[in-house]
């Protein structure tokens, strides 16, 4: 497992703290939620952001 960025993983808790409700285990949800609620415009940064909250998802359950 790669090691996520920093702002990866601050943008991730940061979101989950928000908006608990908006994201789930399902990564292409967490895609369009977290265009939605951010201003991220690098697709690449917008998936690593929506796969880390869709791990932390995972691990919950």
């Amino acid at each position: 497992m790669a090691i996520k960025p920093k702002y990866v993983k601050q943008l991730g808790r940061t979101l989950l703290e928000d908006y608990p409700q908006a994201f789930n285990t399902d990564f292409e949800t967490n895609k369009e939620n977290v265009s939605k609620l951010t201003t991220v415009e690098s697709k690449g940064v917008r998936n690593r952001v929506a796969g880390y909250i869709t791990r932390k998802k995972a691990a919950k359950v």
